[in-house]
């Protein structure tokens, strides 16, 4: 038994490495490393700062997971990025919630494969729960004073760029993301020469090395974070069968909501790989309601985040966010569970 769980965990490993780190995370590190760099802080404190007016600042995190098909993994450094820079906590928490909740291929596939009701459920939860999320993290933690992430150090000589080089710059990493994420290559490949062309006539070769220190260091800061909390759902995978998860979430009681909200928070679902997934647990006989439950925990959720994010933000505040996102989900599922 020892050897088949260890033999799952690697296994776990070898698909995540093979199936998102180069296509996914890859990019969101660069990603993360341009926004330490060539955005101001005072950029960073207009739209997500603590003293900005929350409808802009809320408003903007809330629908920002709309543009990135992301999962809960390569949010990561994304948020790290925001956070370190001097984001507000409930801002950051907002945006940490909604990229890989509220993506729009992720909202079609589940209206469209789940059923209309369930895809247009989905996307008022996730923009909601974000915005209550991120305040409610806002208030808990108002008296506490931010520890920035000990291993992600910002160049101090920011080259901060401007006007519509900075827009074609991060605008070519985002279409790097987004179609390297979706498998199109040759739009994947254009952005990437696109950006190639950019960085040739635009930035100096001190610019690029600031740019590829920083990348280096949310690598080093959340990988072994992420690998660790792979290896362990892998093996919980063999630990838990669908078919005993299937027949524990049918109905709409607590417990069935319940159950689907913790299922989703622990278990690693890669970007749309949910809603298949999800799909099968239906056909067993998995009631709406905690069909909508999972959909709001798991995407956003993982044991592999919430190792990374206890290093990013510290264990007090990601115990408090998995509380907050899992009670939420179990009585959203309740109550649509109920009206439907």
């Amino acid at each position: 038994m020892l050897a088949k769980l260890l033999s799952a965990g690697f296994q776990a490993i070898l698909e995540y490495l093979s199936a998102h780190v180069l296509t996914c995370l890859i990019p969101a590190f660069f990603i993360a490393g341009a926004i330490s760099v060539f955005v101001s802080q005072a950029s960073v404190m207009r739209y997500f700062g603590p003293k900005t007016n929350k409808i802009k600042s809320y408003g903007v995190a809330s629908v920002s997971g709309t543009i990135l098909a992301v999962c809960s993994c390569t949010v990561l450094p994304l948020f790290a990025g925001i956070y370190t820079m001097g984001a507000g906590l409930g801002p950051a928490i907002a945006f940490l919630y909604s990229g890989p909740a509220i993506n729009i291929l992720a909202i079609v596939y589940s209206a469209r494969l789940l059923g209309f009701d369930i895809g247009l459920a989905r996307a008022i939860g996730a923009v909601s729960f974000s915005i209550i999320i991120g305040l409610l993290m806002a208030f808990f933690f108002r008296n506490e004073k931010k520890k920035e992430a000990p291993a992600v150090i910002m160049p101090e000589d920011s080259a901060v760029k401007s006007g519509w080089i900075t827009i074609a710059y991060f605008a070519s990493l985002v279409c790097i993301l987004i179609f390297g994420a979706g498998k199109n290559w040759i739009l994947a490949a254009i952005s990437l020469i696109a950006l190639f062309l950019i960085l040739y006539k635009w930035f100096t070769k001190k610019e690029i090395k600031q740019w590829f220190s920083a990348t280096w260091n949310f690598v080093k800061m959340v990988t072994p974070w992420l690998l660790a909390g792979v290896f362990i759902a892998g093996m919980l995978k063999v630990l838990i069968p669908q078919e005993i998860v299937g027949r524990l979430v049918g109905g709409n009681s607590f417990i069935a909501n319940f159950i689907a909200s913790v299922f989703g928070a622990f278990m690693y679902f890669a970007t749309l790989t949910e809603v298949p997934i999800i799909k099968a647990f239906m056909e067993m006989g998995m009631g709406k309601g905690p069909v909508l439950a999972l959909l709001l925990a798991g995407p956003t959720l993982s044991l592999p985040s919430m190792l990374a994010l206890g290093k990013i933000m510290g264990a007090k505040k990601t115990i408090v966010y998995v509380c907050l996102v899992v009670i939420m989900s179990t009585f959203a599922g309740m109550v649509f569970g109920l009206i439907r």
